[in-house]
């Protein structure tokens, strides 16, 4: 069983127009639903997330515009690309296209090879970004996880040192080291030269007189 190159929701009120999408895109290896209408196809899309949109936009009751802003309002639906495919080929219909949250834009009568680079194109850029949106969360967890030291650890309040997962007493720099990126450079604080080094504390005393 061959696997698909990608799901892709088509969306034309004219059932020829459908035949020969569908025709062009499974001839290549995609997955193609037809949709007669926006509502359809909005419903389509919420029972299944397709990959990419072809869509008409003069459509009775729902006009393509209409389509693309809905799904681009909709949280599930808003970050499936949409291509719009219409026989209406000024400049304004197309600003309105990317105005309305489409991706790209073609006129009919298309040409077959034209549909298909643009429907790959944007196949790809949309799986690099669900690719680097997925890194992205996995490594935010693993900054999270290495900033954060969870639950409660066990600390002498003598010696200071802390009872790892194992049972073991650990120095505080040991275990702050083998669970973040943290680095110690060590050096004696004032309290402490006072406490244990008196002689050193006595000479920075009468340096400063």
């Amino acid at each position: 069983m061959s696997i698909s190159r990608g799901d892709i929701l088509v969306v034309d009120d004219t059932k020829e127009n459908l035949r020969l999408l569908v025709e062009t895109l499974g001839s290549e290896g995609y997955t193609v639903r037809p949709a007669l209408s926006g509502k359809i196809a909005l419903t389509a899309a919420r029972k299944q997330l397709p990959d990419l949109v072809l869509l008409d936009i003069i459509m009775p009751d729902m006009g393509g515009y209409q389509v693309c802003e809905a799904f681009k309002s909709d949280p599930l639906l808003k970050g499936v690309p949409i291509i719009f495919i219409s026989a209406l080929g000024e400049v304004t219909d197309k600003v309105k296209g990317f105005s309305a949250g489409g991706v790209d834009y073609i006129c009919k009568p298309f040409h077959a090879e034209e549909l298909l680079a643009r429907v790959e194109t944007h196949i790809g850029l949309c799986r690099l970004k669900k690719e680097v949106e997925v890194r992205n969360k996995k490594l935010q967890l693993a900054l999270d996880e290495i900033k954060t030291l969870r639950g409660i650890i066990p600390i002498c309040a003598h010696c200071k040192k802390i009872r790892d997962d194992q049972g073991y007493w650990e120095q505080l720099e040991t275990y702050l080291h083998e669970h973040s990126h943290a680095k110690f450079s060590h050096g004696i604080c004032p309290e402490c030269i006072k406490a244990h080094y008196p002689e050193f504390d006595d000479k920075e005393d009468k340096s400063r007189t």
